[in-house]
């Protein structure tokens, strides 16, 4: 995340629309599916003390109200809301040009594109502690549906004609770049990179899913049970 926002594409997002796409773009779907793959729960869990584990953490995790907000944050329905909200909602002219005016605002917008893209890459990667709730044929589906409205609004980006954001039309361009072609080229940028960042997961997955000695590995992972840091904190709780 550090690499996006304190990059030199932190000193362009102001003059070039590109620059700030790309930012969204990283710390949506690049940063965020990465940490998710590398288990962050588990690296955590396994750095805890081990009497901080059994005592102190599982009970606390096996509280009714956190499980039950936990359920709610893992909900596919939610997490893929999350995501297509906060692309549209930070896209709004007004909203925009806030974060572009304001340093708080434009620090709460990086934070807030990070967090949903952990939200929305949740039930795509299902790191530890998620638990398997939904047919795994959602996934591709959920993919697509959530390729449509950056699409629609890739599309009003690059075709609408006029430059959508006043901040680029009023900040001078660098190189002479003019605003509605920076604006044209960030909105066809996101609809191919979308588009290829949704649908390579979806494949792969599906022909996981299609995939007989994969299915047999699932089934066997399913039945061994929690990853072996839980197995140990359980049976030392006991």
């Amino acid at each position: 995340m550090s690499a996006v926002v304190a990059s030199p594409l932190a000193g362009l997002d102001h003059h070039w629309l590109t620059a700030h796409m790309v930012q969204h773009l990283v710390l949506m779907t690049l940063a965020a599916p990465l940490i998710l793959l590398g288990e962050p729960a588990v690296m955590f869990l396994n750095s805890l003390p081990e009497h901080f584990r059994t005592t102190e953490l599982y009970p606390l995790l096996s509280f009714v109200p956190i499980d039950g907000v936990g359920r709610v944050l893992s909900n596919p329905v939610f997490c893929w809301l999350a995501g297509t909200v906060c692309v549209i909602a930070w896209h709004v002219p007004s909203a925009f040009d806030l974060s572009l005016q304001s340093k708080a605002w434009h620090d709460f917008e990086q934070v807030s594109f990070f967090a949903a893209g952990l939200l929305f890459w949740w039930p795509v990667v299902q790191p530890w502690p998620s638990i398997e709730r939904w047919n795994r044929w959602f996934v591709p589906l959920y993919l697509f549906l959530a390729t449509i409205p950056c699409d629609a609004l890739s599309a009003f980006l690059t075709f609408c004609g006029r430059v959508v954001y006043p901040t680029y039309a009023s900040n001078p361009q660098l190189f002479n770049y003019p605003a509605l072609r920076d604006q044209q080229f960030a909105g066809a940028m996101m609809w191919v990179w979308v588009t290829l960042v949704y649908l390579i997961p979806a494949v792969v997955i599906t022909m996981q899913i299609l995939s007989p000695a994969d299915t047999h590995r699932q089934k066997r992972a399913r039945a061994a049970g929690p990853a072996p840091a839980v197995h140990s904190l359980i049976r030392d709780d006991d």
